[in-house]
């Protein structure tokens, strides 16, 4: 009887040890994963930084995004199928970029925008990396690499801003009139 009490006491401490390791996993895992927000907020005209600031400032993934202009797998954004109401600013600077009004589905992986939030909240710039000749789509404001822009999207504006997840943030549609606000000021 000692020895099967013993053997029960064991197994339930082994249980109780792996499920606290696995909580201990799943608890760092949370802990490193980071809800999106604005690393230097701003209202400023520009924002400029250099690339050790931002280093220090970007967790990894978003400095390689924003940064050194790489791009995230498809379908593995936070926002690529993302349906709520409201607009995406930077992540960076905080500079309200595109409206929720403006996204829709091109089966591609990545948000995508009939175009920007104003006209002049992205800057447009050639891009011949990769081999290929493409225009690359950057905040007006800090300079922020976002994604790419194609003439194959809808009507009325045959654009398709094809953005990074990781290099935006969503602010629900009550802000919008508050970004825009603050964006009249500048």
């Amino acid at each position: 009887m000692k020895s099967m009490h013993s053997s029960c006491e064991k197994t339930m401490k082994l249980n109780f040890l792996f499920v606290f390791m696995i909580g201990m996993m799943g608890c760092f895992a949370c802990k490193n994963r980071q809800e999106p927000h604005v690393y230097a907020p701003t209202n400023a005209k520009h924002l400029k930084k250099s690339k050790a600031e931002w280093e220090q400032l970007l967790p990894t993934a978003v400095f390689n995004i924003t940064q050194l202009k790489q791009t995230e797998k498809a379908f593995s954004g936070r926002y690529w199928n993302h349906h709520k109401q409201g607009i995406y600013v930077c992540t960076c600077c905080g500079r309200a970029l595109f409206s929720s009004d403006a996204k829709f589905e091109s089966g591609t992986g990545w948000p995508s925008f009939t175009g920007a939030i104003d006209l002049e909240a992205v800057d447009r710039i050639s891009d011949q990396s990769a081999g290929m000749s493409r225009t690359e789509v950057a905040c007006e404001r800090c300079g922020a690499h976002l994604g790419h822009v194609f003439d194959d999207g809808p009507e009325p504006s045959g654009f398709r801003y094809c953005i990074n997840s990781l290099s935006l943030v969503f602010r629900k549609k009550k802000t919008v009139e508050e970004h825009v606000h603050l964006k009249k000021q500048e």
